[in-house]
């Protein structure tokens, strides 16, 4: 009880703004998760090679690279809502475009622009949120907020896979696809409404100037924020190298090791987002017990075995129990994360630290996309993903090791401890 009044009482304590992020959130995840553990069987479909589906993946990430930190800088300008809200419509469009076109070239244009759109919405949610929240609030926030976006993943993980499968009873597999696809389109475009509704914080006269005279002089004078920033890169690449191996080709490790229908992917997919989901709810728990930083450190060790058994069983429930255990412990110290980095900048360059943050974990996926796919190409169903989970857990570790030398002098901030009302 004492559990569920902590959290009811942070929920009530968020204002309208907040809320209706996470009905924007809702809609958008399950709309994404649908799309995403669908796709790589589209491409598949369509007759092309598992390098094609490397291209695809990594043009997204190449993208959504590129153009995460003008994005970010234009979020601090215009405004939150307005980059969200662009985000919204123009990656629900190409969404549909992705779902009805064939040829490569477009296949490929249409997955970079997706990354373009997409980029809005990343850098704007998490400076959104910590713009409409107290320092307090913030370890609980992002904990429910990532909950809640892994939650709706749930939803459109497993609703891809049933979908498609109910849909190919009455039509051709590649039809079926199609309108599964067009069905997440649609529901990622609804994510419009909740952000149109958003009131919009006026900023002070100071903030504005300071946002929009935002330079190299700028970034100069706050040494401390542009070294936690930096800090906090070289962190994420390690880690997006190591999943830009294996992440995006979990459905097709499934399918291709185990020969798993189209709904038992999507109900094992979905499991391991359920699982992360409850594990990010428990993460300020951890945090009051160990700190922010050794938090994120132990979590993100305790996954690594569970790894390497996915990547070596021949075994599919042993295979799904590990990958639910691995996804879960990874990924709990998402919103630890956030919140120590948001606490250590200031609000003028809380949408550049988060666009940072995203720009090198996606230039991972970007270049080891085609790495991964050459690597099974070459090696088979079992070696192939056996070595890139080897790889991969390797870069974890590494990363996990590096972000504790680094941040283990910086104390606990102030969101981390429980509030006097839930006390």
């Amino acid at each position: 009880m004492a559990f569920y009044r902590e959290w009811a009482g942070q929920f009530k304590s968020y204002n309208r703004n907040i809320k209706l992020a996470f009905m924007a959130n809702i809609f958008t995840q399950i709309g994404f998760g649908i799309f995403m553990v669908i796709y790589n069987f589209y491409i598949r479909e369509l007759g092309y090679s598992e390098s094609v589906n490397g291209q695809i993946i990594s043009m997204t990430a190449l993208a959504t690279a590129l153009v995460l930190v003008p994005a970010g800088i234009a979020s601090d300008r215009i405004g939150r809502k307005k980059a969200m809200l662009f985000g919204a419509v123009a990656t629900g469009a190409v969404m549909l475009f992705r779902s009805i076109a064939e040829m490569q070239e477009l296949l490929i244009l249409f997955a970079f622009l997706t990354g373009l759109t997409t980029a809005f919405i990343q850098v704007s949610g998490i400076p959104w949120l910590a713009e409409n929240s107290k320092a307090d609030q913030r370890v609980h926030l992002f904990s429910i907020h990532f909950a809640i976006m892994t939650g709706a993943n749930v939803i459109g993980n497993l609703s891809g896979g049933v979908l498609t499968d109910a849909f190919s009873l009455f039509t051709d597999q590649l039809t079926s696809i199609r309108i599964t696809l067009l069905i997440a389109s649609v529901f990622f475009m609804a994510g419009f409404f909740p952000i149109l509704h958003f009131s919009e914080v006026l900023k002070d006269q100071k903030d504005a100037k300071g946002l929009k005279g935002l330079s190299f002089k700028n970034l100069s004078s706050n040494n401390e924020g542009v070294k936690i920033i930096v800090m906090f890169a070289l962190a994420q690449l390690l880690i997006g190298i190591g999943a830009g191996l294996v992440i995006p080709y979990l459905n097709l490790y499934f399918a291709d090791r185990f020969d798993a229908s189209n709904s038992a992917i999507g109900i094992i997919i979905s499991l391991g987002q359920a699982a992360t989901a409850f594990a990010m709810i428990i993460g300020p728990v951890v945090v009051r017990k160990l700190g922010e930083v050794k938090a994120v450190v132990i979590l993100q060790l305790m996954s690594l075995p569970f790894l390497l058994l996915t990547g070596y069983t021949e075994n599919l429930w042993l295979a799904a129990i590990c990958f639910l255990f691995r996804q879960a412990l990874m990924n709990a110290g998402n919103p630890i994360q956030m919140s120590l980095m948001m606490s250590k900048v200031n609000d003028s360059m809380k949408g550049l630290a988060n666009s940072v943050n995203q720009m090198v974990f996606n230039l991972g996926w970007a270049v080891m996309g085609p790495v991964s796919t050459g690597i099974v190409m070459r090696y088979g169903d079992y070696w192939g993903y056996a070595l890139v989970f080897t790889i991969t857990a390797t870069l974890y570790l590494i990363g996990s090791i590096y972000f504790f030398i680094v941040f283990r002098g910086y104390n606990k901030t102030k969101a981390a401890e429980p509030s006097v009302k839930i006390i």
